[in-house]
């Protein structure tokens, strides 16, 4: 059953169609889905105390109801080392329509993977498994599962990638963990269950998983 705070999430998200990507974050972990130490703010002191606090370097985003697509209206800046960086960063995304704070959260490393979900008019919930980041659109490595998934379904979805090789430790690279990449899936197959018709489609890219965890770097939520 979903939590009453993922339902006020959704509740609030109706009017522009799609969750911003903190309440979306919010909503993941609700769901014991991994996420970034972040915080959400229109106040460059608060966004400069976080960053001190978990250390640089650091990632900054805009925040705003007007901008789905962040990275095309320049409203990302990554490798943030230092609070002057920060400050710039704060005070150019001040400039994009709808500015509604920064979005300031640790950086992760790992292996960058995509993870989404569909409500397919025919199948419904589908689960799509892939390598991510830029690499989403040039590889295009991805496969699909109907929902709900089990661990035996996760392991056929990474073995069948062509780029599995990576989450094993490719070229001496330390290897991802396989066991929170599947608590990953399944938790996120169930949300995806849970949530039903409320939402179109989610878009988790990247994932950056690790020997120790698996960080939803980036994530995206459209609804019905």
């Amino acid at each position: 059953m979903l939590s009453q705070n993922i339902l006020d999430i959704l509740s609030k998200s109706k009017e522009s169609g799609w969750v911003l990507e903190p309440d979306a974050k919010r909503l993941l972990a609700q769901a014991g889905i991994g996420v970034p130490e972040f915080i959400w703010t229109d106040s460059l002191k608060e966004a400069v105390a976080f960053a001190e606090k978990i250390g640089y370097p650091v990632v900054v985003k805009v925040v705003s109801p007007k901008v789905i697509h962040k990275t095309d209206s320049g409203g990302v800046a990554t490798g943030i080392d230092n609070k002057i960086a920060l400050g710039e960063a704060f005070h150019r995304f001040t400039g994009i329509d709808g500015f509604a704070g920064v979005l300031v959260e640790e950086t992760v490393s790992g292996v960058e993977m995509i993870v989404g979900a569909k409500n397919d008019y025919q199948f419904g919930p589908v689960i799509l498994l892939g390598v991510g980041g830029t690499g989403v659109e040039i590889y295009k490595d991805t496969t699909l599962r109907m929902a709900p998934i089990g661990r035996k379904d996760v392991e056929s979805m990474v073995k069948s990638l062509k780029a599995h090789s990576l989450f094993e430790g490719y070229r001496g690279a330390e290897p991802v963990s396989l066991e929170e990449l599947t608590r990953t899936l399944i938790a996120f197959s169930n949300l995806v269950m849970e949530l039903g018709e409320e939402v179109e489609s989610i878009d988790l890219n990247p994932v950056i998983c690790s020997a120790t965890r698996c960080v939803v770097a980036d994530a995206r939520i459209m609804l019905k």
